[in-house]
């Protein structure tokens, strides 16, 4: 039949499957602090707050085909009278990982994981501003991909240029 495409299949010597496997087994908060330092006299406030938003990937080995995946969330909020709200959230994912080739790890832990996770991590983040008498914060949505190719990118330029040129 020459419309069937073709298909290969690749079976080990000893039927075991060596074919890359991931597998989300967990997902929770590690730590989750909200500060709130002027209330109730923020409530008050008229001045919008300017929201300064940093993030942070960490990956750790816990076994030996498992992985935690920790997506740090920081938050400040801080209008001219001073701090509005403060909140830091620390999400993390346990994923277990099976055959994958090591060049593909690091994309994988610092680039989709963080992908993920990110929408459970947004809304807990949402939630605890909202539970601290504020509108829920909805984060924007983050290219973790892009951010990790222009890391990359600058590794690898640091690492070309020669060391003691000014």
């Amino acid at each position: 039949m020459a419309d069937e495409p073709d298909t290969i299949t690749v079976t080990a010597p000893n039927g075991a499957d060596h074919s890359p496997q991931i597998a989300l087994i967990s997902q929770y908060v590690k730590d989750l602090s909200f500060e709130n330092p002027n209330a109730p006299a923020v409530y008050q406030w008229q001045d919008q707050p300017n929201i300064d938003v940093q993030f942070n990937i960490g990956a750790d080995k816990v076994g030996d085909e498992v992985i935690e995946v920790s997506l740090k969330i920081e938050v400040k909020a801080v209008a001219p009278q001073g701090t509005a709200f403060a909140v830091e959230l620390l999400y993390a994912a346990l994923f277990g990982m099976r055959n994958v080739p090591e060049d593909q790890m690091q994309p994988f832990m610092l680039a989709e994981a963080p992908r993920l996770v990110f929408p459970f991590a947004r809304r807990v983040l949402a939630d605890a501003v909202r539970d601290g008498g504020f509108p829920p914060l909805l984060l924007d949505p983050i290219d973790f991909g892009a951010l990790y190719m222009q890391q990359a990118q600058a590794m690898a330029q640091t690492a070309g240029e020669p060391l003691g040129n000014a």
